[in-house]
């Protein structure tokens, strides 16, 4: 099949939509299928290591305050791109803006779409009090996604959330790991080094024998995302808190939580070398469709701490792989760290069983049901593919 993605973000932005859809890239291409991206300019750093396939970049606006994430401006070149591939299906990845203006150029095409949600923008909208907030994104995301033939969701919680608001159909997709990178066995005393702590981790009393406890966060550091909630544990005795990412919240988070290290942004091998050193993983932001980074933890065989909403609640079996808190309660958060900080032999319990959990999540698995999804609506299109119409 031809595939034509239309992505709010690719590399080399780097953020969960970015994430998911170079994977799907890779799969595509594995299988032996055509894919081609449309997405917007990139402030980043351009990736040799990036598939060749041909990549439509379209002019593009920083977020106010935020000017590293970009958000595609209307352009002919959706629909251009559109007719020059002749694509089978159109796979758009989180549409609101860009991708949105892909669904209606898909329709006006003809040519059988599937949305991919991926971002909560009404959450979003209503946490920053942007224009109407979340009753207009609701509307708006009405009608995107009423121009495509399906709706993938990553989790249950979002495909209940997305149906409530007369969003349909829905079905679930979740998110693949990679168990090969992400591995217990990446864990390294010299990372550990660096965050100025023992080797060998802790437990009750580390403090006293210079063993802290490292608990980490990973992922953007953005007002919605509430890692400010970690302020409390990062001055608990014997645990060493590591914030690992970047963006417009970090100065201020620096000047909240002085005794935090704060690595910026750090990808590929170097990640999962990072994950496997923690000793607790957490995750803040209750806004979560899916929640990779808690995938990845669990995979490097860490214990999760994360809030009772959205993607989580689908990963994080509370009590055994980890505990699911209250969201937005930062006294929830101590409690869950300290029990943990507490007790080795429980983290080593609730690391064990995440990696058991996740294993088999692969992307190649969740690669081969998209590619069943593609098949299925453009086997129910009324209106053959321009490809088809050719044959």
């Amino acid at each position: 099949m031809r595939v034509a993605i239309i992505t709010e973000s690719y590399p080399p932005d780097v953020n969960g939509v970015a994430h998911s859809v170079l994977r799907t890239v890779e799969h595509l291409l594995a299988r032996g299928h055509e894919p081609m991206v449309v997405a917007p300019t990139s402030l980043g750093t351009p990736r040799a290591s990036l598939p060749d396939i041909p990549v439509v970049r379209v002019p593009s606006v920083g977020l106010p305050g935020y000017p590293s994430f970009r958000v595609g401006l209307p352009t002919r070149r959706v629909a251009g791109a559109l007719r020059r591939f002749r694509p089978d299906v159109v796979h758009l990845a989180s549409p609101f803006a860009l991708a949105a203006q892909g669904a209606f150029a898909a329709a006006r095409l003809q040519l059988p779409a599937v949305a991919i949600y991926q971002t909560d923008v009404p959450g979003f909208a209503g946490f920053y009090k942007l224009g109407a907030g979340r009753a207009a994104a609701w509307r708006w995301l009405r009608r995107v996604h009423g121009a495509t033939a399906r709706t993938l969701a990553p989790s249950s919680a979002t495909a209940t959330e997305l149906a409530a608001h007369g969003i349909g159909p829905v079905q679930l997709w979740p998110r693949g790991v990679d168990a090969v990178r992400f591995d217990p066995a990446k864990r390294s005393d010299a990372f550990r080094a660096t965050v100025a702590v023992a080797p060998d981790g802790g437990g009750a009393g580390a403090a006293a024998a210079g063993h802290d406890v490292i608990v980490g966060y990973v992922g953007r550091l953005a007002p919605e995302k509430r890692v400010d909630l970690l302020e409390p544990v990062s001055n608990l005795p014997g645990v060493k808190v590591v914030i690992i990412g970047d963006g417009p919240a970090r100065a201020a988070l620096e000047r909240q939580m002085p005794r935090a290290q704060f690595l910026g942004e750090v990808v590929g091998d170097d990640l999962a070398t990072a994950f496997a050193s923690l000793d607790i993983f957490v995750h803040t932001g209750a806004h979560e469709t899916f929640c990779q980074t808690v995938q990845e933890a669990m995979a490097s065989g860490v214990p999760v701490v994360a809030p009772a909403a959205g993607g989580p609640v689908d990963l994080v079996r509370s009590g055994v792989t980890g505990y699911l808190v209250t969201p937005d309660d930062p006294g929830a958060y101590l409690t869950a760290v300290r029990e943990l900080v507490s007790d080795p032999a429980l983290r080593r319990s609730f690391g064990d069983a995440g990696r058991a959990a996740v294993a088999g999540r692969s992307w190649a698995a969740v690669g081969d049901a998209l590619i069943g999804h593609y098949r299925d609506v453009v086997r129910a299109s009324s209106v053959a593919s321009p490809v088809e119409r050719a044959a």
